[in-house]
């Protein structure tokens, strides 16, 4: 079910369920700009897409997701011009801003799942009533036309654009003809390899993040921050930054000073003039020693193992890890005394909303947010601690303000993967595992119930919570380990974390698949084939299959040299992995080849898949080799790229293949998939590389 806006233009939008003459919830769009419009048909989708064919014929769909990289405005215009039989040029994915109703949520790898259907539904409809709108053109049935190029196409030849039969369009709401989307054996735009619809607007700087907006009077801005987590503004000296040239205001937030200047050049400048006494955070006397002891203790037990086997086990560490995208945090905001306005890039634009509102003491309905694409995230962008805390800074400043929170503040004062620490016991007997158990506990999200997120305006809302204290559902669930349980604790820390790429699966898969590996040796069996005797799912055996085949599993290599596997199974989807490492070195090991198999079902967009998983094997390298971050006295150390050591061109593998297994099923998830199957690999190949049993990630940290 779709509902029509009777307008200039052909406008469909998936319904929202609501007996009202207007669309609540749903941004008004340009053909609802040129006139009055009314809700003709009613029903219940919660993605409330917006379709329109404009004159000039461009297919508009405003999309409620956020596009950070992953190609989610890629694979929706395909899904689009699949069933509108429309060139791909014509198609605009533009992001819709923050709405009242509906689900605008971008992550846990779901959103080719939600708008699969949805997006195909719509576009099939539009369809539907432009041909009909040239069938009574031509006076001609509507059975005999077809479509392509974003035209209509008589038999003899004659051809109408959509967008000359738009206006026409928009007055049908019976279709002559199927309304119904294409069978999966028609497809000609879906599941074949596309470049990205915005590669040359990235490549050549056309494409706009929230640093390029120029809107009307918003002047640069940052913030002096405390040296410790949760550290506390006791008093500043401003008198030098407010008498320096550019300055424009020096306001105390919650979270430290914040400077608004002519430049950024200008703001750091005098931000670095302040001087400042801060009062240490809760964390103070706490490092990573004491962290990590803290949680070895929160781990429950594993219960006693059956009896009559012999036991497999292990415990490992994981460090905090920084989300780091590419492009910093940024948010320009303008608040005034009645309404406010706000541009950054949100994962969930409705809860920052909400939220925004809450800070700065308006109505949710006097606020807007526009949702701007982002230069990365990996979770990042769920939280908006950078949207609450500048329309802090534009309320008290009282003038619009654009503020960048430094890769320095980010790693420092940002979200994080939290620490955790896994003890997992495998029991076999007569030559096979008869029990499986794994307990954990991480460093938990009381960093808002201690009410520290107000200190920046840090929110509360919107984020991922790590592993709470209870059951936990092993993902070793893939294998016949016989009895499978798991548990977890937590231990309670004023820090800021939030859900980080793959959230738990990479570290409690990475875990469970080296002591998959160690039971294999223990058993004096192949780890591959011991998967393979050992796994349920036909799909991941045919992943793994392929990644064994494609890369050659089981060929010699000189001393120092190994390989390792790994596979995993989350969001309807499976992926396997094999890796070459090159440890002759073991503080500077080298993965010099990945070989990565996926089964996502469709995959919309194969090419997209491949970059998907090409990034989820660079995290993988980073967070089992190098990268992460050490707690000081209540402080993060690392404070750039330089010293929060992600994989570079020199760390990443010579040689890269992903190969996407063919499957006509419904899309499964991908974006976070690949995680922990190459963080999985990559602590094999390493650990039978230096013939060691590695146990705290990151390796060389």
């Amino acid at each position: 079910m779709v509902y029509s806006l009777a307008a200039s233009t052909l406008t469909l939008a998936a319904p929202i369920g609501c007996d009202t003459s207007s669309a609540e919830g749903v941004e008004p769009t340009a053909a609802e700009a040129h006139g009055p419009s009314r809700v003709l048909v009613t029903g219940s989708d919660e993605e409330m897409l917006v379709l329109e064919v404009t004159a000039a014929n461009k297919v508009v769909v405003r999309l409620p997701r956020v596009e950070v990289g992953q190609g989610i405005t890629t694979a929706v215009a395909m899904m689009i011009a699949e069933e509108l039989d429309a060139r791909l040029v014509d198609v605009d994915i533009p992001l819709a801003e923050a709405r009242t109703k509906g689900n605008q949520y971008t992550g846990g790898s779901s959103s080719v799942r939600s708008l699969y259907g949805p997006a195909r539904a719509l576009a099939a409809i539009a369809r539907a009533r432009l041909v009909t709108a040239a069938a009574r053109r031509w006076h001609l049935p509507a059975r005999s036309l077809r479509t392509r190029d974003t035209m209509v196409v008589a038999p003899d030849g004659r051809t109408a654009t959509f967008g000359s039969l738009t206006a026409a369009a928009a007055r049908i709401h019976r279709p002559d003809v199927s309304d119904n989307p294409k069978p999966a054996s028609e497809h000609k735009v879906i599941g074949r390899p596309t470049g990205r619809i915005d590669a040359r607007d990235i490549v050549t700087g056309k494409a706009k993040y929230t640093g390029d907006l120029e809107v009307a009077g918003a002047k640069p801005t940052v913030v002096a921050r405390p040296p410790t987590l949760g550290g506390r503004l006791v008093s500043v000296d401003d008198r030098a930054a407010r008498a320096m040239p550019g300055v424009h205001a020096v306001v105390k937030v919650a979270g430290g000073v914040a400077v608004v200047a002519e430049s950024f050049h200008h703001a750091f400048q005098a931000r670095d003039a302040l001087r400042i006494t801060w009062r240490p955070g809760p964390l103070a006397s706490l490092s990573d020693a004491g962290i990590r002891s803290r949680l070895r203790a929160a781990v429950p037990s594993v219960g006693a193992p059956p009896r009559g086997s012999a036991q497999v086990e292990g415990e490992f560490e994981f460090a905090f890890v920084s989300h780091a995208p590419m492009e910093v945090l940024t948010a320009v905001a303008d608040v005034r005394a009645d309404r406010a306005e706000i541009w950054f890039s949100s994962q969930t634009p409705m809860d920052a909303r909400e939220s925004i509102a809450s800070a700065i003491g308006l109505p949710k309905s006097k606020v807007r947010v526009h949702v701007v694409r982002g230069g990365g995230s990996f979770g990042r962008r769920l939280n908006y601690d950078a949207a609450i805390e500048a329309a802090l800074i534009s309320k008290a400043a009282r003038r619009p303000v654009k503020l960048m929170w430094s890769r320095g503040d980010d790693i420092r004062h940002g979200r994080m993967r939290g620490a955790s620490h896994h003890r997992i016991r495998a029991s076999h007997a007569r030559g096979r595992v008869v029990a499986f158990s794994h307990a954990m506990a991480s460093v938990s999200e009381s960093y808002e119930r201690q009410g520290l997120a107000a200190q920046g305006g840090l929110a509360v809302r919107g984020g991922v919570s790590t592993v709470a204290a209870g059951p936990l559902p092993s993902d070793s669930g893939l294998y016949n380990f016989g009895r499978v349980s798991g548990s977890s604790g937590s231990v309670e820390l004023a820090m800021p974390l939030g859900a980080w790429r793959s959230v738990d699966s990479g570290t409690m898969r990475t875990a469970e698949e080296i002591v998959v590996d160690e039971v294999a040796a223990e058993l004096g069996k192949d780890p591959l084939a011991f998967r393979r005797g050992t796994l349920r799912n036909k799909a991941v055996k045919a992943v793994l299959d392929k990644v064994a085949a494609a890369g050659n599993w089981g060929r010699p290599l000189p001393s120092g040299q190994a390989q390792g596997v790994a596979v995993h199974e989350e969001y309807g989807s499976c992926v396997a992995c094999l890796v070459e490492i090159d440890a002759t070195d073991p503080k500077n090991p080298r993965v010099t080849k990945m070989v990565m198999a996926a089964d996502v079902g469709t995959a919309v967009n194969p090419r997209g898949l491949q970059a998907q998983l090409m990034g989820t094997a660079i995290d993988g390298i980073s967070t089992v080799l190098r990268a992460g971050l050490h707690i000081d006295q209540g402080a993060v150390r690392e404070g750039s790229f330089a010293d929060f050591r992600y994989a570079r061109q020199q760390h990443s593998p010579l040689r890269f293949e992903a190969h996407i297994m063919p499957s006509r099923r419904e899309p499964g998830g991908a974006g976070e998939l690949g995680v922990p199957a190459a963080a999985g690999a990559v602590a094999n190949a390493y650990a039978r590389a230096t013939r060691t049993k590695p146990r705290r990630f990151p390796i060389n940290f």
